[in-house]
């Protein structure tokens, strides 16, 4: 199918849902469900963002504010992840346990408030990336409007511009627990961390930027086309003096540059060293 059919397929599809709760980040993939849910039903539609203390406060605001210009209307759920250990664990399945209760509290909205389905923004192309979050949505039986529309990544984003929406090329944000090494609990305070650490390098006029957290250590990822800027001396004097008051003893550069879940490596890594059974 063109991009055209693509789009009539998204269309049609939502319609046939009848009525949706969607599971709503702020990133380009579930803005876009969202506001396709609304042209498609209006009110028979609903955007979810869950809020919790992995959510930076600026996503959060953009999000709402997103919602607010298109006329989406929405619901803020607190999550409570957070207090549950096997999510504090921080394994390689933590994701499932973030989602688990997303969508564990989606499900008691959806049958109070009588809706027919929830749905998430899951697009042609993560279903070959490491997502645990995709199983959970299977076992509460979410749909994923984009995967039947048989969209990819870049046509979401071209289907975005085409609808005059600002977000249309807005860089992934995952949560901020993403940032935290596999193995390290995830508490308030490293994530807390996180969040003014990367606040503090988008303040230097860096856009796009992750802050990996090692205990002691910070790893930077910044966009590669902005590496030459940050080598600079003045400029690693500031991003050091910027971090360190934070509660990191060493700041170090990724010589890499920006990459989506780099901390994934480690998985990969750790498979690849395991007898064979």
């Amino acid at each position: 199918m063109d991009l055209t059919a693509k789009s009539a397929k998204l269309h049609e599809t939502l319609q046939q849902l009848g009525s949706v709760l969607v599971a709503y980040s702020g990133g380009t993939d579930s803005a876009y469900l969202a506001y396709a849910a609304h042209q498609a039903l209006g009110d028979d539609m609903q955007a979810v963002i869950a809020d919790s203390p992995s959510l930076p406060r600026a996503e959060l605001a953009a999000a709402l504010a997103f919602a607010a210009d298109h006329n989406i209307p929405i619901q803020i759920l607190r999550t409570n992840e957070l207090e549950n250990p096997d999510y504090q664990r921080n394994d390689a399945h933590r994701c499932f346990h973030c989602k688990d209760e997303l969508f564990q509290q989606m499900e008691q909205a959806r049958a109070h408030r009588n809706f027919a389905h929830i749905a998430y923004g899951m697009n042609l192309d993560d279903r070959a990336d490491f997502r645990p979050g995709q199983q959970a949505a299977a076992q509460h039986h979410a749909v994923a409007p984009l995967v039947t529309a048989g969209l990819t990544k870049q046509e979401i984003r071209t289907l975005a511009q085409q609808a005059g929406l600002k977000l249309w090329d807005k860089p992934a944000s995952a949560c901020l627990s993403s940032r935290i090494e596999y193995g390290r609990p995830v508490t308030r305070e490293n994530l807390s961390q996180v969040e003014q650490a990367e606040e503090a390098l988008h303040a230097l006029g860096f856009p796009q930027v992750r802050v990996r957290h090692h205990g002691d250590l910070a790893r930077i990822e910044i966009a590669r086309i902005d590496l030459p800027r940050a080598l600079s001396l003045p400029t690693l004097e500031a991003i050091t003096a910027a971090i360190k008051p934070l509660g990191f003893l060493y700041v170090t550069l990724d010589t890499e540059g920006y990459r989506s879940g780099s901390m994934n490596d480690i998985l990969l890594a750790a498979s690849a060293i395991l007898p064979a059974r």
